[in-house]
């Protein structure tokens, strides 16, 4: 089994890339609550609502607001497609 420490982000919006890199975790909330990706998570795909934290390699977090938004989490990526409100 892997035992990888960090997940490849990339978060978009309609201009471009807002944020990417290596992150330890990423919280969000959808339709069904809070939940967290951490690295080697299971494929999955899903609507997100309110927020988006990513949790950086330095132990800071970055929140992003959201009015919608779209993960999308496959062989130990996550992409995010977002309409960002700040």
């Amino acid at each position: 089994m892997a035992t990888a420490t960090l997940i490849p982000v990339v978060v978009r919006d309609r201009k471009g890339v807002v944020w990417e890199g290596q992150a330890r975790a990423v919280s969000a909330i959808n339709a069904r609550g809070a939940f967290d990706v951490l690295p080697v998570h299971a494929n999955f795909i899903t609507i997100l609502k309110k927020k988006l934290v990513l949790h950086k390699t330095d132990g800071s977090k970055e929140e992003m607001n959201l009015d919608n938004g779209v993960m999308w989490v496959l062989a130990n990526k996550i992409e995010v497609y977002v309409g960002v409100s700040k």
